[in-house]
Order: structure tokens, then C-alpha cells, then sequence
């Protein structure tokens, strides 16, 4: 590949920049890639083959699409802001494979653009370098809308990737690592300095490799009411799993049920959310839904 010619050079990109007089608006978190080695890593660790359909968010200037474009078989790119659709279409002008949708992926039907921009049985993957300020809703919409994706990979805010690979007993370990993980594998696949951006971010990044489970890996009687436990259990980090529960729970249960559903579920009040594997945290909402669930 000539990377002279690549968008992902900072050249191109202010060239690019120049000629459409383009400012970046940070209320959209743009940081466009300026670094073609860490674009081909990102495709590499994305596992994608001209077998494979995919979908990225935020192209910005299409650094990332053109390799999709390259190394897959048909790119869909959601892209919030109008005045870069003028730039894409120039930009990738060179490639029939690409379809570019101007609207917020917060509003899209995704199903709906899979059908009819993808084969029927086709592989699916997520490959973006998504804004930072956004990115918690984005993926949880992805996961929770249970798309025929096989795998999301993900440039993001060094932390929050930190916190959706986390284990029990960190730091990172929290709410959002038991939503991530109920529906993913995660681990985070390499970090990435500031100055493969133009302009540079403020935080750390990395990228975050997500591969969609077949199943859950715990069994729970009702999803939503799960996560609301779980949210409710680090509702305050330094509390104790019985303190947290009796706040949440208290137009529903009395600090003796709390007590007696702990005991049934064979869990430590004493404990911090922190501790919980997502195990226990499952026999937790078990235990509690027949009591507390149909109230919420």
C-alpha cells in the first residue's frame, strides 16, 4: 500500500482540511487518525477478510473506511456531520464498496441497514474510532439491540476501555463492565499514543476488541431488572452490597427481606459491588426478582 497516498497521513489530512476549510467542532468529539500503521493493526485485530461486511462510526475523513474499504468485502459509515459528507465522498471516491449514511447512529435502525446493505448470512463486524464522548451509549445500543454482528473493534478512551475489560477487585470493575461483558469477550488490544490524532485528545487511548457472545454467560430471570441491580449495587463504591441494596430497594423491601434475600442468594452483605462476579451477581437478581422485581 503507498501510504503517500493514504488519508491517514498528516499531509493529506491538512491538505484535506485546507481545501474544504473544514474546523473541527468538539461538541462531536472529532479526532481524525493520522498514523496508516495503527489503521492496519486495527484491521488486523478486527480479523477482517473480503469476506466481511462492516460497520464504522464516525469516518470523519475516511481514514479508517479507505482500509475497509481495501481489506473487506462492503462498508456501511454512519457520519453525524453533514459537512463531512461532501469530504467522504471525495475521499473515497475510488471505492464502489462504500455506502455512507448521514445520520446519528443513536437514531438509526441498524437492522433495517443491514438488511438491506449486507448478504444474507454474511459476516459482520464493527470496526470505528468512535468519539469519545458518546461511546458508553453507542455500544450499549449495538449490544442491547442483539445485532448479527460477530465482533465490535473499537478505538476509545484508554479508561472507559479500561473499564469494560476489567476484572472483580479493580478499580475499573463496575456497572459497565458487567453490561459489556454479559454480551462480549473484551480485552483491549493495544494502546494507542495522542499523536496518531489530528488534533490531538486530552485522554489516553485504545483499542478495544469485543467479540459478541452466543450466549450470556449467566442465566437471569429478567435482563433489565439484572443490570438495575447490578447499577444499584456500585451506587455508591464505598458502601457495602447491603447498604446500596437497602437505598435502592427501599420503597419495595424492608432491611430484614434484604437480609433474608442475601442469605438465600449466600452472599456476604458486608461486600462491596466490586467483589461480585458476574456469577454472583446473576444468583443475586434471582433471588431477589421474585420479590422486588415485579414493583420495578
Amino acid at each position: 500500500m503507498n501510504n503517500q497516498k493514504a488519508i491517514a497521513t498528516p499531509l493529506k489530512t491538512k491538505e484535506i482540511l485546507a481545501k474544504y476549510g473544514f474546523s473541527f467542532k468538539k461538541s462531536l468529539g472529532q479526532n481524525f487518525l493520522i498514523d496508516v500503521n495503527i489503521l492496519e493493526r486495527i484491521i488486523a485485530y478486527a480479523g477482517i477478510d473480503k469476506q466481511t461486511g462492516t460497520i464504522e462510526i464516525g469516518p470523519g475523513m475516511g481514514a479508517l473506511t479507505e482500509q475497509l474499504a481495501i481489506h473487506s468485502n462492503q462498508v456501511v459509515a454512519f457520519e453525524i456531520d453533514q459537512r463531512l459528507v461532501p469530504i467522504l465522498t471525495e475521499t473515497l471516491g475510488n471505492y464502489d464498496n462504500v455506502t455512507i449514511i448521514n445520520q446519528d447512529i443513536l437514531q438509526a435502525d441498524i437492522t433495517r441497514v443491514i438488511e438491506e446493505n449486507f448478504q444474507q448470512g454474511q459476516k459482520i463486524k464493527v470496526a470505528a474510532n468512535l468519539p469519545y464522548y458518546i461511546t458508553t451509549p453507542i455500544l450499549m445500543k449495538l449490544l442491547m439491540e442483539k445485532l448479527p454482528v460477530e465482533s465490535f473493534t473499537v478505538m476509545i478512551q484508554k479508561e472507559v476501555a479500561d473499564r469494560m475489560a476489567a476484572k472483580p477487585n479493580t478499580k475499573s470493575y463496575g456497572s459497565l463492565t458487567i453490561a459489556v461483558q454479559y454480551y462480549t469477550e473484551a480485552r483491549i488490544a493495544m494502546t494507542v499514543p495522542k499523536t496518531v490524532f489530528m488534533p490531538q485528545p486530552n485522554v489516553e487511548s485504545a483499542v478495544l476488541h469485543l467479540t459478541v457472545r452466543g450466549e450470556p454467560p449467566v442465566e437471569v430471570q429478567n435482563e433489565a431488572f439484572f443490570f438495575d441491580l447490578v447499577q444499584a449495587s456500585f451506587g455508591q463504591r464505598r458502601k457495602t452490597l447491603r447498604n446500596n441494596l437497602a437505598r435502592h430497594f427501599a420503597a419495595e423491601l424492608t432491611k430484614e427481606t434484604i437480609e433474608t434475600l442475601l442469605a438465600q442468594a449466600e452472599i456476604d452483605g458486608t461486600r462491596r459491588g466490586e467483589s461480585l462476579t458476574m456469577e454472583e451477581f446473576a444468583r443475586l437478581a434471582n433471588t431477589f426478582y421474585p420479590k422486588a422485581g415485579q414493583a420495578k
